[in-house]
């Protein structure tokens, strides 16, 4: 008897749970018609046909499908497979390959036309229907209702869909930030006064800078959004799924494509205080440093807290200039157990002071000379190879060239064809004789001079103030250099030895020697990290 399969599908959480129920009934009243013995069921409730991605009940159909578990799929209708063209036909593809035929209730045996006649109708009725909803969001933000989530310090009416009502609780939140920010608080430290008064977020469990900036540009972030003033802002974003992931991303409208209405009565801030605030968001925008990609100081991106494993960032300067760092998410929201502020120079010395000792270990000086002679030899190795190469086909063009001028003197063939190709050949040698001549010859594989070793510990003393003179210049080649080896430094507060600070660092040489991380360690006094006090006996590896 052939073994079916049956899937089910239905799209939100709005349908009816009797639906999955009643397409089972219908395919299994399908399947003993036809004279199928159902060996397996497979659902998603809930899930979009726009998308392979999320619907597991259709991904164990497919990897039971290839363990063969079954002859045939039944479904009601092909736009439960999918209601898009490419993973619709994708699933047919896939099935045919397997040798498992596909067949819809409605519509019987399912073959490639069929396939490409469904998927482009599926496809069209899920671009239609997405156009009709936006077109009911926008009569709905015209009548006076939100389009979109909901924001806060408002509340849904559960009789209305998109009428909202201020909840004052929340909205007290919403002008105490507004306030601050205008009185010249940043939203750093607005965060920190909202975590540590305890106020709820609205989402997650802390205040974030994030939260109250947002994105001006599409209007995210509690600074920027014009419904605290009583206006409905709609159709900022429009919403697009990642084909490749399944994951929908936000894309920026012109602002010509934006509707707006105006609802005084949310209107939570005054009109003049928003202005203020856009003001001085602006002003902030146009003064603030031109942000870079290239690491500006010789850490940059790697620094961590030992005390939650955030990452750190500068934090001023103190009055002789030297720079400051702290933990980003006690800056952020206050939220660290343990923050600490320390002196960038210390760290970065405690680093390098590190990597220096830990570079001059027999043990890596060894793996240094074992690399060097083992990437000698394989330079020598391919240079030897490719020139061979070349001599082969030049070996190879002499003897056809040889006897293309041996059947043309004998009058073996038509000298019409067989000069032209001789001519070709001529050329294609004498390119490979000019690419022999310019090919370096393999190198002499020697062993690594002392003084070269030398050199190399020459280069480390010098290394701190190479690098970090490098960086401060914007050479990109010195910031990656110290990336080659760091991955991460890690700093320690060390209460026990009179508020020292230690490093942790991690890099390739630690997988490479196999050996637990490298440390170092400094004094902290007076809240900042000063001059060090030298390291503990290093751990060998980085």
């Amino acid at each position: 008897m052939v073994r079916a399969a049956i899937y089910a599908r239905f799209s939100t959480d709005l349908q009816n749970e009797r639906s999955i129920e009643d397409q089972l009934v219908l395919c299994c009243d399908y399947a003993t018609r036809e004279g199928f013995e159902v060996v397996e069921t497979f659902d998603d409730r809930a899930r979009s046909g726009g998308s392979i991605f999320g619907r597991d009940g259709l991904l164990r159909l497919m990897d039971r499908a290839r363990e063969r578990a079954f002859d045939v799929v039944v479904v009601e209708a092909l736009d439960r497979l999918s209601r898009d063209m490419e993973d619709l036909a994708g699933i047919h593809k896939r099935l045919t390959f397997l040798g498992i035929e596909i067949r819809a209730v409605h519509e019987g045996v399912v073959n490639t036309v069929l396939i490409g006649l469904r998927g482009l109708v599926g496809q069209l009725y899920r671009d239609d229907n997405a156009q009709k909803i936006r077109r009911g969001q926008a009569g709905r933000v015209r009548s006076g209702l939100v389009g979109s989530g909901l924001t806060y310090g408002y509340a849904a009416v559960p009789s209305e869909m998109g009428r909202r009502v201020v909840v004052e609780t929340d909205a007290e939140t919403v002008r105490r930030i507004f306030e601050e920010y205008a009185s010249g608080r940043t939203p750093r430290d607005i965060a920190h006064g909202l975590n540590k008064d305890r106020i709820p977020p609205p989402r997650g469990r802390v205040w974030n800078a994030s939260t109250i900036n947002g994105n001006a540009q599409r209007g995210s972030g509690i600074l920027n959004n014009e419904l605290y003033i009583g206006r409905i802002v709609w159709n900022r974003v429009r919403m697009l799924k990642d084909p490749d992931t399944g994951k929908r991303v936000s894309r920026p409208n012109p602002q010509s494509e934006w509707q707006t209405c105006e609802v005084p009565e949310l209107a939570i801030v005054s009109r003049e205080l928003f202005e203020a605030v856009r003001a001085r968001k602006q002003a902030r925008s146009q003064t603030a440093p031109h942000r870079q990609r290239k690491p500006k100081y010789l850490l940059s991106g790697l620094l961590r807290c030992g005390a939650c494993g955030a990452g750190m960032s500068t934090k001023g300067k103190d009055g002789s200039g030297r720079i400051r760092i702290r933990c980003s998410a006690h800056t952020e929201s206050g939220t660290c157990p343990e923050p600490r502020t320390y002196y960038l120079d210390s760290v970065e010395e405690a680093v390098v002071d590190a990597l220096r000792t830990e570079m001059r270990h027999p043990k890596v000086l060894a793996e240094y000379v074992k690399t060097y002679q083992e990437e000698r030899m394989r330079l020598a190795a391919d240079s030897e190879a490719r020139r061979s190469r070349l001599k082969r086909q030049l070996e190879s063009l002499d003897r056809e060239i040889d006897r293309l001028v041996d059947a043309i003197a004998k009058g073996l063939g038509d000298p019409a064809i067989l000069g032209p190709r001789s001519t070709e050949l001529g050329r294609k040698r004498q390119d490979l004789r000019v690419e022999l001549e310019a090919a370096p010859a393999s190198p002499n594989v020697i062993l690594l001079h002392p003084t070269a070793l030398a050199r190399y510990e020459e280069q480390f003393s010098k290394l701190h103030e190479a690098l970090s003179r490098g960086v401060r210049s914007g050479d990109s080649d010195a910031a990656e250099a110290i990336r080659d080896l760091v991955e991460t430094v890690t700093v320690h507060s060390e209460p026990a030895r009179s508020g020292g600070f230690a490093v942790e660092i991690s890099g390739r040489l630690t997988a490479l020697l196999g050996d637990p991380p490298v440390s170092g360690t400094g004094r902290r006094v007076g809240g900042m990290v000063v001059a060090g006090e030298g390291f503990e006996p290093p751990t060998k590896g980085l």
